[in-house]
This record gives C-alpha cells, sequence and structure tokens, in this order.
C-alpha cells in the first residue's frame, strides 16, 4: 500500500508538466480551419459616402411675349397708262413695320428687300458659236415663267442679308430668279451649260433696262419708316407688276407683304393695239399703203432736179 502511495505522488508532478504542456502547444499550434483558409486580413474599412451637393435650380425661360414685326406697306400709283407719249416712270414704294423694335433709322436692325416683277412668259436663249469662218446658232434653251421684268432694291447687297437658301426660297436676286426649262427639255443639257444660258437671259434683259438692281435703294426715314424708287424704262412690257418687300432680321425673313401696280395701255396706242391684234391683215395692209404713200408725197414734194 506504501508503495503505490509513494508511486502516485511521484505521478503527480509529471502529469502536471504533461499537461501544461499539452495546453501550450495548443495556444501557439493554428487550427486546422486556419491552416486550410490561411491567415486571417483585416477587413476594409467602409467607404463614407460624399455630401450630395444639389444643384443651383434652372434659370426661368425667357419668352418673349411681344407681337412679332409685320410690314404695312402700298405704292405711289396703282395704275400707269401707257399711252404714245409714254417714256418712262417712277414707282415709289412706302411703308412701315408694324410693331418695330428698332431704336432708330441708322441703327440697322432691320433689312429690307424690295422686289418688282413683271409677268412671266417664255423665252428662247441661243448660242452662238464660230464654225467655218461665220458665227451661226449651234445651240438654244427654251426657258418658262421668266419675268418680263424684274428689279431689286434693298437697304444693303443681297447676299449680305441672308443665306443663299433663305433667298432661292423668296427668289430674291438675279441668280434666284424662277426660270423653268421646257417640259422634256431637263435632260439635254447639263447643269453648267444650263447656268450658263440663265446667266445669259439676265445679262440680256440687263442691257435692256429690264432688269435692274439698286443694293442701298431703300432707306429708313425713321424707327419703323420706309421708303424706295424703282425706274420703270419706257420698253417695260404691259401688263400687271407684282411688288413683295420682304422683312429681314439677322438672316430671317420675319414678313412679306405684296402689292400690284398694272400697266395698261390708253388712248390711241390702246386703239392701234387692239385693231393689230383683232385685224391684223387690214392692220399690215394698211401699214404697207401708208409708207407707199408717204413715199409718194415726199417724191412730189421734193422731185429730183434735172440736168
Amino acid at each position: 500500500m506504501g508503495r503505490v502511495i509513494r508511486a502516485l505522488v511521484k505521478a503527480a508532478p509529471l502529469a502536471s508538466i504533461l499537461a501544461a504542456f499539452a495546453m501550450l502547444l495548443v495556444s501557439v499550434a493554428p487550427s486546422e480551419a486556419q491552416r486550410r483558409v490561411g491567415p486571417s486580413k483585416p477587413r476594409p474599412k467602409a467607404a463614407v459616402p460624399a455630401p450630395v451637393v444639389a444643384a443651383p435650380p434652372a434659370a426661368p425661360e425667357i419668352v418673349d411675349t411681344r407681337p412679332r414685326e409685320r410690314i404695312e406697306a402700298d405704292v405711289s400709283t396703282r395704275s400707269i397708262a401707257v399711252t404714245s407719249a409714254y417714256t418712262g416712270t417712277r414707282i415709289v414704294v412706302f411703308g412701315t413695320v408694324v410693331d418695330s423694335r428698332q431704336q432708330s433709322a441708322a441703327s440697322g436692325y432691320y433689312d429690307l428687300v424690295i422686289v418688282l416683277e413683271g409677268v412671266p412668259g417664255e423665252m428662247v436663249v441661243r448660242k452662238k458659236s464660230r464654225s467655218v469662218g461665220i458665227w451661226r446658232n449651234t445651240d438654244a434653251i427654251t426657258f418658262t415663267d421668266v419675268p418680263s421684268f424684274y428689279a431689286i432694291v434693298a437697304t444693303r447687297p443681297s447676299d449680305e442679308i441672308a443665306e443663299a437658301a433663305v433667298l432661292s426660297g423668296a427668289r430674291i436676286g438675279f441668280d434666284h430668279v424662277s426660270m423653268s426649262l421646257l417640259p422634256g427639255t431637263e435632260k439635254l443639257h447639263s447643269e453648267k451649260e444650263i447656268a450658263a444660258f440663265k446667266t445669259s437671259v439676265t445679262r440680256l434683259k440687263g442691257d435692256k433696262d429690264l432688269y435692274l438692281e439698286s443694293p442701298y435703294g431703300v432707306a429708313f426715314i425713321g424707327p419703323s419708316l420706309f421708303r424706295a424708287s424703282i425706274d420703270l424704262p419706257a420698253n417695260v412690257p404691259v401688263g400687271p407688276l407684282t411688288a413683295r418687300i420682304h422683312l429681314f432680321r439677322e438672316g430671317r425673313l420675319l414678313d412679306t407683304f405684296r402689292s400690284q401696280v398694272v400697266l395698261q395701255r390708253e388712248g390711241v396706242g390702246l386703239a392701234l393695239h387692239n385693231f393689230a391684234l383683232q385685224q391684223s391683215f387690214l392692220y399690215g395692209l394698211l401699214t404697207v399703203l401708208t409708207a407707199v404713200g408717204a413715199g409718194l408725197a415726199a417724191s412730189a414734194l421734193f422731185p429730183r432736179g434735172g440736168h
């Protein structure tokens, strides 16, 4: 019995040492889960949201409630008598810009273009070329809807007032005069040839004073009042003339006003014109008889002296 007790006493310190050593190993050695996953990583810090800055309120849209400008105009005469003594006349176009925003006549806030057009008609343009030492007609184009008279007056050159597309839509300027090809002949000539023939029409009409241009022919005589004059030559074709007054601001067409002037024959000229149209044979016969009678009368009054 004594031996057993001594053995237990001797074994107790050894057991305590072994237990302490086992606890040290457990605290130092990594667990199985840690060996598989690996060393733990520090968690990232949560991002702090940036402060939201409210956008400034949008400026209220400014709506222009002022009435839109428009033109009221007239011509000095609505009817012109063409008699045997007619040598030409002058037409005055005047008017006002209603609801004008212009401060003075010299401010240049508005631009005005006035176009006076005659009756459209057909015109044949021929091209001459030198061949075998002589000049002869080698090509021709027939245009329709060509104005018999075309005058344009403005506050400044039209190409400085608006873009070409705007001028073309309003038929403003010699480059935009209405000229249509005879139906069925559109494919017979190139665009370059057609443009050259159109330029010839303008030149030929201009040589007869039937196509006129005055880039500074319109003048403001106040913030809204304007005035212009157009000279009609003696050879202007008889018929109605249409006046178009266009109002521009910064290249935009604001308004268009139209008026009309009528050229009509009166007196002896009207009677002779109607007789020539209605009795063409008798008119030609009387013309020949008149010429013969005038020749006989001249020979009787001024006989040749004999030798």
